[in-house]
């Protein structure tokens, strides 16, 4: 019973911050291997339980959608199924002691894309108007590439996914926050979709804890988009910062006993 609360208040914690600034695979990965789930398995669980509101934000921001240099909507689809059955494969592939000792290194890699995050959406890696053809089919193949490895890692961890798409979107040269956030949401609902897929035939999700962490993950993203007009995402974004630094040195304390 006491497992269950565990996981359902981990899947309500999770989705509201995922509601309010993302994360949430900070609260959930950690919860589901307290409660005995292996690595990978709670690294696959948790994506799946999080795949409803990835494809309710992209259906959301379906008309927002804004594409950088050399991309556009079947080169995005494909890049991203691309990638994510390529993390998804490398994933079912790592044994759980190998991705244990990963844990801790993912965590910290998501967190310091939370910490620099905003200052790389600001920056503009690209101006098209000044750019020569061989200029524009360089970074075209540049951006097609920085976008596919980005897939491989949200297809594998997928933590601190969406921060990082948006922080590679500004240096990309995008500048509206709102086509970057629908462009990111479609690219994290089709590789989180090919994903799934392929940690279902593997068969590394946990179907007995999915549906209740899916369920508090709903209520949670529900309760989080109150919380987000009152709360400062300075303070938000500080506290995912947070909950991401202890994790991770949870995780390394944990492989060094």
């Amino acid at each position: 019973m006491i497992d269950w609360t565990i996981v359902a208040l981990a899947g309500f914690l999770g989705g509201m911050l995922n509601a309010v600034a993302g994360g949430g695979s900070f609260i959930t990965l950690p919860a589901l291997i307290w409660v005995g789930v292996p690595p990978i398995a709670a690294n696959t669980t948790g994506t799946a339980a999080l795949l409803p509101g990835y494809l309710a934000s992209a259906w959301r921001f379906r008309r927002d959608i804004e594409y950088p240099m050399g991309l556009s909507l079947w080169p995005v689809i494909v890049i991203a199924i691309l990638g994510g059955c390529i993390g998804a494969i490398t994933l079912l592939l790592t044994s759980d002691q190998l991705f244990s000792v990963l844990i801790p290194w993912l965590i910290l890699l998501s967190t310091t894309a939370f910490i620099v995050g905003p200052k790389l959406i600001n920056m503009r890696g690209f101006t098209p108007d000044r750019a020569t053809q061989s200029d524009s089919t360089q970074q075209s193949f540049v951006n097609a590439v920085a976008l596919l490895i980005i897939c491989i890692y949200g297809g594998y961890f997928n933590g601190g996914m969406g921060i990082i798409l948006l922080a590679a979107f500004g240096l990309m040269g995008q500048s509206n926050l709102l086509g970057m956030n629908g462009l990111k949401n479609i690219v994290s609902a089709l590789l989180t979709v090919i994903a799934v897929m392929v940690y279902a035939v593997g068969g590394t999700i946990d179907l007995a804890y999915l549906l209740i962490l899916g369920v508090g993950s709903v209520i949670g993203g529900y309760v989080g988009a109150g919380v987000a007009y009152r709360v400062s995402q300075q303070k938000l974004r500080l506290f995912i910062i947070t909950i991401g630094c202890l994790m991770a040195a949870g995780f390394f304390l944990k492989g060094s006993w």
